[in-house]
């Protein structure tokens, strides 16, 4: 059997095939201004990579924030559903997840059978998701990866206290204008945003292991701060922005 995910996410729009339980092709795309166009798009370099024709893909379930707009997919899934799937897939001992995607974030606490216990969702601002990373980036006149990077390298707290990214942006040229080391900022972000997560992580049940998804998962500051914020350890899976597609293409074999 061969099933597809299709995760229509605010930034970017990721696609997953399976087929007899094993992942045989990834393909991602920004979602740009026309979401359909570019999910039509990232569907059939999906089903080229796999070596297959789109009429060969028996069922296709879409997940994130634009799946009731994919008029191919044959079913629907929230987020939360298809993290706990994706993750169970790939990392079995995983009972905490916490995905940080764009514009939201979420936790979720899962058995051994990768369904939710329980889960708790940010997406009122921005500042506790990946748009605040770009957006603090750009008032530091660095590149995302170069923020990541001088994060590491940071020897002073220069702490960010305010919940809204548009105020957070404000301290962050204050900051600036007071002469703080960039690498002092970039820490304080990728900090503030962890600990704003973290709050939000701790209305749901922690229990080991605790994996980080999304595509920020692959910003290696804000793993370390997960983990200073959350006191545990944090795995990462490969292709962590692939985990929601996974999980419904997942849930189309099931």
């Amino acid at each position: 059997m061969i099933t597809a995910g299709i995760d229509v996410g605010a930034k970017t729009i990721k696609v997953v095939i399976v087929k007899d339980n094993k992942v045989v092709a990834h393909a991602m795309n920004p979602t740009g201004f026309e979401p359909l166009e570019s999910a039509e798009k990232t569907m059939d370099e999906a089903a080229k990579q796999a070596g297959i024709q789109r009429k060969d893909i028996n069922k296709i379930y879409a997940t994130g924030a634009g799946r009731k707009n994919i008029p191919f997919a044959n079913h629907n899934i929230t987020e939360v559903t298809a993290d706990a799937k994706g993750t169970n897939y790939l990392l079995p001992s995983v009972r905490t997840i916490v995905d940080i995607g764009a514009e939201e974030a979420r936790g979720i606490a899962s058995d051994a059978a990768g369904k939710v216990i329980d889960f708790a969702k940010n997406d009122k601002c921005a500042a506790g998701a990946g748009a605040f990373v770009e957006s603090m980036s750009r008032a530091l006149e660095v590149t995302v990866p170069q923020m990541i990077e001088i994060s590491h390298k940071s020897t002073k707290e220069a702490p960010i206290n305010a919940t809204c990214a548009v105020f957070a942006e404000s301290e962050v040229v204050s900051l600036i204008h007071s002469k703080i080391e960039k690498a002092d900022i970039a820490n304080a972000v990728h900090d503030a945003i962890a600990s704003r997560v973290c709050s939000m992580v701790r209305r749901i049940p922690i229990e080991k292991d605790v994996a980080l998804v999304g595509g920020v998962a692959n910003n290696s500051a804000i793993v370390a701060a997960m983990k200073k914020h959350l006191g545990v350890e944090v795995v990462v899976p490969e292709k962590p922005e692939f985990v929601g597609a996974l999980g419904a293409a997942l849930l189309a074999a099931a």
